[in-house]
């Protein structure tokens, strides 16, 4: 049984927005739902857990009726991800036995993406989809900067996908700023990280113009 927890507990501080990144539409369709219908169409019995501000409870039944979206749960987002993805946890189906962890403003996930990461954390315990760096790097501290091998370093995407009792034994360590990612968080417990191919399409909406780029996709 796989499980899904789409992250979007976020109130978009950064979109200059009245709504929320993952509330806003784009073409006739805001940003959450296109990720929720890519892992529905992925596998028809996943148990999809949105976290979500408070806030927008009512906006958010409102879409699932404008949509038809179904067997979807709601819980309360928190202050930071690790608390909106614990709160999610709580409601996992006893017989789950993957979760995947998604960023609600990744609407251009490919199910390719998302096959092969839940097929990867099956057989490897955790899986993440990454990308290759296009761009120079370098790295910088108080007195220099110096070139990096960009070769050496990949762009982290989501989702995210661990088996469950991997998932739940890290989510027992206490908050710390330095958990980025689900994954960096298995780290901490001393599990292996499998790497799977994601696709290059898959952004994060942060800011205003990565909805132009985003539109521009979608179409």
């Amino acid at each position: 049984m796989y499980a899904v927890v789409i992250v979007a507990g976020g109130t978009g501080s950064r979109m200059n927005n009245e709504l929320p990144k993952q509330l806003i539409e784009i073409n006739n369709k805001p940003v959450i739902v296109y990720s929720i219908e890519k892992f529905q169409n992925f596998n028809k019995d996943i148990q999809v857990i949105i976290s979500l501000h408070k806030d927008y409870f009512d906006l958010f039944e409102k879409i699932k009726s404008r949509f038809n979206l179904k067997n979807i749960q709601l819980v309360e987002g928190g202050d930071t991800r690790y608390q909106s993805v614990k709160n999610a946890l709580a409601v996992l189906n006893a017989n789950t036995t993957i979760v995947g962890v998604h960023d609600a403003a990744r609407p251009l996930v490919s199910l390719q993406t998302i096959q092969k990461t839940f097929t990867a954390a099956e057989q490897h315990g955790a899986a993440i989809p990454v990308i290759d760096m296009n761009e120079s790097l370098r790295e910088v501290n108080a007195t220099e900067s110096k070139a990096v091998d960009r070769t050496k370093f990949k762009v982290v995407q989501t989702p995210q996908c661990f088996k469950k009792d991997i998932l739940l034994k890290a989510y027992d360590m206490p908050y710390s700023p330095l958990f980025t990612d689900d994954a960096s968080m298995i780290e901490k417990i001393g599990c292996q990280i499998f790497i799977t191919e994601g696709n290059k399409e898959n952004i994060k909406i942060t800011y205003p113009q990565d909805l132009i780029v985003a539109q521009t996709l979608l179409q």
